[in-house]
């Protein structure tokens, strides 16, 4: 076996390891399972690429980029190692190399996506080339708690022990929920060797920026770097098409790419970006897992990253080469509430739909840092530092004030309301707003009606925005997105504790006009559940999501919240049939549960009948014993009760017809009676 120093010098160019690598390739090269966690652009690749050069037999490495395959098999060629990639954007030609290298024993490594794992043939093929080792990369894909899931990583854990061979995963950054995932899914619970090296990359200055004007700040940041490869990442397909307009107009060198172009226009500018200096990409999040460009001068997020992993991931595609790089990440009310949405109308359970809200609190929490944003992203990953001297905190302070009286009046009216409502509502509380909903609800009874009249409602959300970033309140999913205080709100709330603000982002609240939405803030976390039970319906039954319900029939369920069928069939767009198949699913998203109703009942649901019924179900109840209560239990059948609340007079011979003959002795003069009082 030939020794890791000679392979490092002659193969890879490099005279010593990076920090902590040695230790990972001797674990991988010994035939221990290993999970690495390594900052991006720490040098994952080298922890299994040398140790597939120096055992026997052929190391599998299971990449979700199909670029990302052809990038690191393009170099490896490059450098004389035998190493292909099967993949559907290979040519003839090239899957033929890479089956004759397998076939006379040389090739060293080989890669593959994920989904190639679900093809019938795949294990034997595995089995018969010899595989002796799994290396996966970007590793994070299993986990359902972390950012970019893909399922078909699922499969690994199975292809390990079918194979019998050790197994080494790699990721970026995983937090503790991530790496417990990673631990079940891939290692069947059994902890492998964790390398976990520090999440730093020093050589990346941070920021953030309210937003004011998106465009013209990120126009204003690229024309400052001109000629600096960069990527501005951005929340919707639209805007990377328009920003990346914008830039050219500037005389920028600028492209687009998200996940609705052509493969081929894709394959198009991932080429570019690796090829050409000074290329701007506007992107999604669809562009950059994988990227391995090292001169990436900056990189720009023109909206709020969805998470502080996806953050970090995002960012750390800037600098690899270890020279100085720069970001810029813009924020805005807007922003929160579009992450909030997309949370709220996943189909993820309700305790995965609260931790991806902490998820997000925490990168509001880094947005509204008080002091040196490194420290405030390293501590997430449980890392501690000193000011960084490298990030805008560290360049210029934040202005901050005492902030736990406004805190406490904030919470006080949190928990007076019973933890029910969203930040809108509770802003009306405070600055003594007598809406509708807050005197029909009596809130304006409350000790903390009008308490903080200090602040505008502006102001106010800003104030709550940053209670989210210190992660002291959080979206209730089973309750619409309803604010619920953390554990770590109660010091302060108990007076026990005191809590700093930023008082720049409270008195430069923007003032700007506010976005359409299609409800009010109080109606639109109920507005999102509906949403995503109107998804779950429409994936079951493989039909369009309108086909279930259009939109304005759940936006005026989410305003109308409905109690019963009854009420529901009042909604315009909600008929019989689709009463009858999705009434009571949707109820439950508003009322919790929904309360059975025998189909014959149903059927009448929203029309006078339904009431009669009723009616008739509750004269009935008393007089199942007899009038005396005494008799043998009698009783009408649904059906019955139906057709009687349907008769369109007080006829007591029809109703005996109807009925027969003992059951009208003892139930008709009431029904009559009903009848009378419904004409």
């Amino acid at each position: 076996m030939t020794g890791a120093a000679p392979l490092l010098r002659d193969v890879f160019g490099f005279d010593s390891f990076r920090p902590g690598q040695e230790e990972i390739v001797d674990a991988v090269v010994a035939g221990e399972n290993v999970l690495a966690i390594m900052p991006t652009g720490g040098g994952k690749s080298l922890c299994f690429q040398l140790p597939a050069l120096m055992r026997d037999g052929v190391t599998l490495v299971i990449s979700p980029l199909i670029a990302l395959m052809r990038d690191q098999v393009r170099a490896l060629q490059a450098s004389g190692v035998c190493a292909g990639a099967l993949t559907s954007g290979n040519t003839e030609e090239e899957t033929e190399m890479v089956w004759a290298a397998l076939d006379e024993g040389r090739l060293k490594l080989l890669y593959i996506a994920p989904e190639r794992l679900a093809a019938g043939s795949a294990m034997g093929m595995l089995r018969r080339i010899g595989v002796s080792l799994i290396a996966v990369d970007e590793a994070h894909c299993v986990s359902q708690w972390g950012h970019d899931f893909r399922p078909d990583y699922l499969k690994i854990g199975a292809l390990r022990r079918a194979l019998d061979v050790p197994l080494a995963a790699f990721t970026a950054t995983a937090d503790a929920e991530t790496r417990d995932e990673i631990v079940e899914k891939l290692f069947d619970g059994v902890p492998p060797r964790i390398f976990l090296h520090g999440f730093d990359r020093p050589n990346i200055h941070l920021a953030f920026t309210a937003k004011n004007n998106p465009r013209t700040q990120i126009l204003q940041f690229a024309a400052a770097r001109k000629g600096r490869s960069g990527i501005v990442y951005c929340g919707t397909r639209a805007k990377t098409e328009t920003l990346s307009r914008a830039l050219r107009e500037e005389g920028h060198s600028a492209c687009f790419y998200h996940a609705g172009m052509d493969a081929e226009d894709r394959r198009i500018v991932e080429t570019r970006f690796s090829r050409e200096d000074g290329l701007i990409v506007v992107a999604t999040v669809a562009f950059g897992m994988g990227v391995d460009k090292p001169d990436i001068r900056w990189v720009a997020h023109a909206d709020l990253p969805k998470s502080i992993e996806s953050y970090y991931q995002e960012i750390g595609r800037s600098g690899r080469d270890g020279a100085p790089a720069e970001t810029l990440t813009l924020f805005g009310p807007e922003d929160i509430r579009l992450r909030r949405t997309q949370i709220d109308e996943g189909l993820a359970p309700p305790e995965r739909r609260v931790a991806d809200h902490g998820r997000l609190n925490a990168l509001l929490g880094l947005a509204e840092a008080l002091k040196c944003r490194r420290q405030v992203l390293l501590g997430y990953f449980g890392e501690e530092s000193e000011p960084c001297g490298n990030c805008d905190l560290c360049d210029t302070p934040a202005e901050v004030f005492d902030g736990t009286e406004a805190v406490r009046k904030a919470l006080s009216a949190i928990l007076r309301t019973g933890e029910w409502f969203g930040a809108g509502h509770l802003i009306d509380i405070l600055v003594g707003n007598k809406t509708e909903k807050v005197q029909a609800r009596r809130h304006d009874q409350l000790p903390t009606f009008g308490v903080g009249r200090e602040y505008d409602k502006r102001q106010w959300q800003a104030v709550f925005r940053q209670m989210s970033g210190h992660d002291l309140v959080r979206p209730d999913p089973e309750r619409h997105g309803a604010l619920k205080m953390t554990e770590a709100a109660r010091p302060i709330l108990m007076g026990e504790a005191s809590i700093t603000l930023r008082l720049d982002t409270i008195q430069k609240a923007p003032r700007r006009p506010a976005v359409k939405a299609l409800v009010s803030e109080e109606d639109a976390p109920l507005l999102s559940a509906l949403k995503a039970k109107r998804r779950a319906l429409a994936e079951a039954a493989k039909v369009p999501a309108y086909v279930i319900f259009p939109d304005r029939t759940l936006i005026e369920m989410a305003e109308m919240r409905p109690g019963n069928l009854d009420q529901m069939m009042a909604i315009g767009g909600v008929g019989a049939k689709k009463l009858e198949r999705f009434g009571a699913a949707f109820l439950e998203v508003i009322n919790g549960e929904s309360a059975p109703m025998h189909p014959a009942r149903r059927k009448l649901a929203g029309r006078a009948a339904g009431n009669v019924y009723d009616q008739l179900l509750q004269a009935q109840a008393g007089l199942m014993r007899g009038v005396d209560g005494i008799d043998k239990v009698m009783s009408c059948s649904a059906s019955q009760l139906a057709r009687v609340a349907q008769m369109r007079g007080d006829d007591a011979q029809a109703l005996e017809r109807l009925l027969g003959a003992r059951h009208a002795e003892r139930f008709g003069a009431a029904f009559l009676d009903v009848l009378r009082e419904a004409r």
